[in-house]
């Protein structure tokens, strides 16, 4: 399905989305995040790439499992399986969309995560193609994918000046479409052409390049040990900024957190955890296999351009290029990836 949308009635269209949270970019305190659209809002898609990615709408940064309690002497477990309203996010970039099925792969291989799916079979995903980078650490063409790429998305809108080319990609984007009726339009002799101009103009900028993936996988094996991790690891802080603006990092941690020690009563919840850590991988008996800051570098890397490509088929970055833009103190993982490629 495809269909044009004049911006104008783009507000037409979120207004017929009456029993859906509706969240769009929003900017403020400096930086573009996502918001939920109240009848006041404004919707502005001139964003930038938001500072979050929206995994946290499947995947939230806490969440309960259960809640447990001890009355009479008898243990007792109230589960809090989520239930939320259907879930739109507008103005998803493609760095972002790809992120997603690469989350879901990990949340479904081995086992059906309920928490993380009760959320993302409710989620739908209007992504906003880029119609030039938005800052000169975005490498998605370098790591496969386009400006225009719609995998992992429902619908993919771009922006020809005054209206949105509007493509339904799956079942959930074609029926989130047809409820803005007639808000939208059919497209005109004219707009396929204008659409692949955009997509071609956008295409062409320079991005940074990034070695090929299966130079990557072989030299993170051969340069295991070497000493260049520590080198480029040198300044890490491990505030773990890098990985919780991550689109596709997902690792986590599961603690009892105790609120009422008299009366037996807690929650067993599930945080994201963060491979820069000092603690990620500390064992009960304090030994630590990733104890220096080398290593834990090393591991992000490799996570990304080797361990995901040999369990799931595909590197893991995106190149969104938040923990390049973002990161307190420089380390930049292009240039880490292409050190270690031409060691």
């Amino acid at each position: 399905m495809e269909k044009i949308l004049s911006k104008d009635r783009l507000r037409e269209w979120v207004d017929a989305l009456d029993d859906c949270e509706v969240l769009a970019p929003a900017f403020a305190d400096s930086v573009w995040n996502y918001a939920r659209v109240e009848a006041e809002t404004v919707i502005d898609l001139s964003h930038t790439n938001t500072i979050n990615p929206p995994k946290q709408f499947a995947f939230p940064q806490r969440e309960v499992f259960f809640r447990f309690e001890r009355a009479d002497g008898v243990p007792r477990l109230t589960p809090t399986l989520p239930d939320p309203r259907p879930t739109v996010v507008i103005g998803v970039r493609p760095c972002d969309g790809r992120g997603m099925p690469r989350n879901d792969t990990v949340f479904s291989k081995e086992f059906k995560d309920p928490y993380y799916w009760a959320r993302r079979e409710r989620l739908v995903l209007v992504g906003l193609a880029c119609n030039q980078p938005h800052s000169p650490n975005c490498v998605c063409q370098s790591v496969g994918g386009a400006p225009h790429a719609e995998e992992g998305l429902d619908v993919l809108m771009t922006d020809l000046g005054d209206r949105f080319h509007v493509k339904g990609i799956t079942a959930k984007g074609g029926e989130l479409i047809a409820r803005g009726g007639d808000a939208f339009a059919s497209l005109q002799a004219g707009d396929p052409a204008e659409v692949a101009r955009v997509h071609a103009a956008a295409s062409s900028h320079p991005q940074r390049p990034v070695a090929e993936l299966g130079t990557v996988a072989e030299a993170i094996r051969a340069r295991f040990d070497s000493p260049l991790w520590e080198e480029m690891a040198r300044h890490c802080i491990g505030c773990g900024i890098c990985t919780y603006l991550c689109p596709t990092c997902h690792c986590f941690d599961i603690n009892d957190e105790v609120t009422n020690p008299n009366h037996g009563t807690g929650e067993r919840v599930r945080t994201w955890d963060n491979c820069q850590f000092p603690d990620f991988t500390m064992h009960t008996s304090g030994h630590n296999p990733r104890g220096d800051l080398g290593s834990r570098l090393r591991q992000r890397v490799a996570h990304k351009f080797l361990y995901f490509v040999e369990n799931h088929g595909t590197q893991q970055c995106t190149g969104c290029g938040r923990c390049i833009s973002e990161c307190p103190v420089g380390i930049d993982i292009v240039a880490v990836v292409d050190r270690v490629s031409r060691a």
